[in-house]
């Protein structure tokens, strides 16, 4: 297994100017990126496979023809699918007006291409040259792309995080919110104030984002869709493509078939 960590192979602050790209194959590195921080934001876009990042006690999913936004100065980790193939952008503070909080934006064929582009440039380049240019108008576009729903809040309270941290590592475990709460030790009402207080979400609906940031994070690896079902502890495949398209809007196959048509 490659033992070479991502977020070693190039120093962002090493330069000053506005952005610069860089593109790693997890074929190439070891999949786990450790907790890690860096003066200028990153941009993590997807071009295969997918990533899960934790940030700003959240877990982010980084599915194909998304991208993640973290701004500089916040402590990050990621873990990649073995096929994930991936191209960062990393912006100087204050180069583009983009969120100050961590967040999944939808990309566009224009910025995968003009990040990609980037990725063959040195990284000292004059302000009005050819590449300066290039990367105002990936920034100016970038700052116009809608955020996603791809977040699962987590919470660094003790009881919450232990669930997380649980059912992140187990996910097919299906116990009741009455279990979970005799197994925290605390009221189901206690329990319940303290997941909206906490997260924002009810246990359901938490659990759920839980299993479909997963479910994405497999699927883009090439799990099929009986097993990630299973994997996740549905009844049927049906419940699952069910919840799915509840929440994405389409079925699994749809999703990715648009995926796929983007990136042909």
């Amino acid at each position: 297994m490659p033992s070479r960590l991502a977020h070693t192979l190039f120093d962002p602050d090493s330069t000053p100017v506005p952005a610069v790209a860089r593109q790693i194959d997890f074929v190439d590195y070891a999949a786990e990126v450790p907790v890690h921080t860096h003066r200028k934001g990153q941009l993590i876009i997807a071009l295969y496979g997918a990533v899960i990042c934790r940030a700003e006690n959240d877990i982010w999913i980084v599915p194909p023809d998304c991208a993640m936004w973290i701004p500089g100065g916040i402590p990050h980790s990621a873990k990649a699918t073995w096929n994930a193939h991936l191209n960062y952008l990393f912006i100087e503070p204050g180069a583009a007006a983009l969120p100050e909080k961590c967040c999944t934006l939808a990309i566009s064929p224009l910025i995968k291409e003009l990040v990609e582009r980037l990725t063959d440039e040195d990284v000292d380049y004059a302000a009005e040259s050819h590449v300066g240019r290039l990367t105002r108008v990936t920034l100016d576009e970038l700052v116009t792309m809608p955020q996603q729903k791809l977040s699962l809040p987590v919470s660094t309270h003790p009881k919450i995080r232990a669930m997380a941290d649980a059912l992140v590592s187990q996910p097919e475990d299906r116990s009741t919110f009455k279990v979970w709460a005799k197994r925290l030790a605390i009221s189901e009402r206690s329990l319940a104030r303290l997941m909206l207080r906490e997260t924002g979400l009810t246990f359901g609906r938490w659990r759920q984002q839980l299993h479909l940031i997963i479910a994405l994070r497999e699927l883009a690896s090439g799990v099929s869709v009986q097993n990630v079902a299973a994997n996740l502890g549905y009844e049927s495949v049906n419940a699952f493509i069910t919840m799915f398209r509840k929440t994405m809007g389409s079925t699994p196959a749809q999703y990715f078939a648009v995926q796929r048509a983007a990136n042909a």
